[in-house]
């Protein structure tokens, strides 16, 4: 991969740990990850007049991002709501690379080689382990895994579609602003229905987590747009979810999440396999 890919998708990773943990962190769930999605309307809106328009031609995958993006969205915060940050956020993100490697070999005509499918595997690999810690009380939580691992789902759906997306529309800041727009409204619709009390608070307590968590989310996400039209979206999407290094030291750090031996080898396994993406190809 390019060194600059790879530095902007690190960036990227460490942007993207930086809001999961504002939306775990906060005591009103509902509230922070309104402050996130809906936080990305004005940033896109003025990105839009820097940017071409994008192509017709990807008005479907558009569609398709904002279903997908919903969805990653609702299961999300259903599992933060019940799971450890450091627990819900490496399963949720593992499966994703791995499923979106599988279906850019099988169905899209990717060639990737040996060292490229064997760092996909390690990173993979370190999330998934974490699956199998205790959560901050020392039991299991299965439900959380669960939810964790339907999210991944969403994630590795979202990203082939806005990787493809971005490439049929010629630009990536244009397309994934018209994403970003559009998943706001849904979103703000859907909380409207089944919560309306947290529009209201939006301006007031949620106003840190709205101007920096939606800064943070919709600049991680547009580097990693862009990145899907430089290199393979599957070593993005992969390279991507070295963010649990961030995560973990925010969960550990920060929200005082217990730290084990599997957590640390998992990190240094996650880590291993982003260093083997660099020097692959």
């Amino acid at each position: 991969m390019p060194t600059l890919v790879i530095a902007t998708t690190l960036f990227a990773a460490l942007l993207h740990a930086t809001w999961n943990a504002m939306a775990k962190g906060a005591a009103d769930k509902s509230l922070s990850m309104a402050g996130v999605i809906i936080g990305h309307l004005p940033y896109a809106v003025v990105a839009l007049f820097f940017v071409p328009m994008p192509d017709l031609a990807c008005w479907p995958y558009l569609l398709g991002s904002l279903a997908l993006h919903f969805g990653y969205q609702v299961f999300l915060l259903n599992s933060y709501r019940v799971g450890d940050l450091t627990q819900v956020y490496p399963v949720a993100r593992g499966i994703a690379p791995l499923l979106v490697a599988l279906v850019s070999v099988s169905l899209l005509n990717v060639v990737l080689g040996w060292m490229e499918v064997a760092a996909i595997a390690l990173i993979a690999a370190g999330l998934l382990s974490l699956g199998l810690v205790r959560s901050q009380s020392g039991s299991r939580n299965p439900k959380a895994a669960i939810l964790a691992a339907a999210t991944g789902c969403f994630i590795a759906g979202y990203s082939l579609v806005d990787g493809l997306g971005a490439r049929v529309a010629g630009t990536a800041v244009g397309f994934y602003s018209w994403s970003a727009i559009g998943n706001a409204i849904v979103f703000a619709i859907f909380l409207r229905i089944n919560n309306p009390g947290v529009l209201g608070r939006l301006h007031t307590e949620g106003r840190f987590v709205f101007v920096f968590g939606g800064a943070a989310s919709f600049t991680a996400y547009a580097l990693v747009v862009w990145g899907f039209m430089q290199a393979p979206i599957a070593l993005v999407t992969a390279l991507r979810e070295t963010s649990i290094v961030f995560a973990l030291f925010f969960g550990v750090f920060f929200m005082k999440e217990r730290l084990d031996l599997l957590k640390v080898a998992a990190t240094f396994t996650t880590i291993a396999g982003a260093i083997l993406l660099r020097f692959a190809r």
